[in-house]
């Protein structure tokens, strides 16, 4: 019994220490990151200074300029 509470434990302690997927941002479609990977662009930064990769089809189309 004592050592399946250890292994409880130590599972749960190596699952807060262990990051998992990294920080979400715009509108959950992107990832923040130190480098965006070549099918990921850049389209805003994330609040702790990363920046948030999204795949192009993710943003949004900018639109023309109408005078």
């Amino acid at each position: 019994m004592k050592l399946l509470l250890l292994t409880l434990a130590t599972l749960l302690l190596l699952s807060q220490l262990i990051p998992g997927d990294a920080q979400r941002c715009w509108n959950l479609r992107g990832k923040c990151r130190h480098r965006c990977s070549r099918k990921e662009s850049v389209y805003v930064y994330c609040t702790n200074g990363r920046m948030c990769c999204v795949k192009p089809k993710y943003q949004p189309k900018p639109k023309p300029w109408m005078f």
